[in-house]
């Protein structure tokens, strides 16, 4: 597949509902104004209503006819997702035909969940697994259906430890990151291979936005008081490139009519750190079928919620 170099033209995507999360700012937020430009509903599902009424202000500035109602969601607290799901399925019309699974957190001190998990994990997984879960019903109810988790070149470090998923026995700040990264692709894997196995109209791919300069790696610095990591994240960002570039990857993911289950998108330049938008590599932890399902049914555990998705 050619590199894709720009997030236009996409296809048409007037009559479809598409959920963000996080899409407020960095990748989030440019991928929402470009789905609105492209014609879709974009329900922006956010933890600080705030800041994404003013985001969705230059959406509609730079989109005129763009609709792009608001949901509170905060994936640290379980029953926040089990209260937006249920606002966007009552709100969804015709079903939802997109989830982009974007947001998240990075490199904090140790946190917990307002469920007991750890924070990266809980946020990042969980958070996100609980709501695929609640909006499997809405998913495709209009047609085919498509789910993009957004992981990180980060998963290649990750390992998927059984017996330390909630950090009760030592805590790093990346092994966490890196961790739940690994998780997003695991669980894109399952999620792909059960709504086959069930017959569903549903895709589940994943992409990375390589190094894009967002706000997402200064939260951790400025949580553990280390104002030196702060300024050094900013400083890095010479190196970057911007969210919207971020984003492709994201949107290939989204739109790309050949994508088959399971595809992962990434930056097509050097290293997967910029440039473009193509296929990504996988790391070998990310592709053990054993692994996901596994993980699957340890999140169905944690979460109290099945996706209704019988194993094979």
């Amino acid at each position: 597949m050619a590199p894709r170099t720009t997030a236009l033209p996409l296809p048409e995507l007037t009559g479809t509902t598409a959920v963000v999360t996080g899409a407020n700012s960095g990748i989030g937020a440019a991928t929402t104004l470009a789905l609105a430009r492209g014609g879709a509903r974009v329900v922006m599902a956010c933890r600080d209503l705030g800041r994404a009424e003013r985001t969705a202000a230059a959406v509609r500035r730079a989109a005129p006819k763009a609709e792009v109602p608001l949901v509170r969601l905060d994936l640290a607290d379980l029953s926040s997702v089990a209260e937006a799901a249920e606002e966007i399925g009552e709100t969804s019309g015709g079903g939802v035909g997109l989830l982009i699974n974007n947001a998240g957190v990075m490199a904090l001190p140790e946190r917990r969940t307002a469920d007991g998990f750890e924070m990266q994990f809980g946020t990042n997984h969980l958070g996100h697994f609980a709501l695929t879960a609640r909006l499997l019903p809405y998913l495709g109810a209009g047609g085919p259906a498509r789910v993009v988790t957004v992981s990180s070149l980060a998963h290649r470090m990750g390992r998927i430890d059984f017996d330390n998923l909630n950090a009760e026995h030592g805590y790093g700040a990346w092994t966490a990151y890196g961790r739940s990264k690994l998780a997003n692709l695991l669980f894109t894997a399952e999620l792909a291979r059960r709504a086959r196995l069930a017959g569903l109209g549903l895709t589940a791919v994943s992409a990375h936005p390589g190094l894009a300069a967002t706000e997402l790696g200064q939260a951790g610095p400025r949580m553990a008081g280390r104002a030196w990591a702060a300024r050094m994240e900013r400083a890095t960002r010479l190196f970057t490139q911007p969210a919207s570039a971020g984003a492709l990857p994201v949107l290939l993911a989204a739109t790309d009519p050949a994508a088959p289950d399971g595809a992962h998108y990434g930056p097509a330049g050097p290293l997967e750190c910029r440039g473009g938008a193509g296929p990504a590599r996988l790391s070998a932890r990310a592709k053990d079928p054993v692994t996901a399902r596994r993980l699957w049914d340890v999140s169905a555990a944690l979460t109290g919620v099945g996706p209704g998705l019988e194993p094979a």
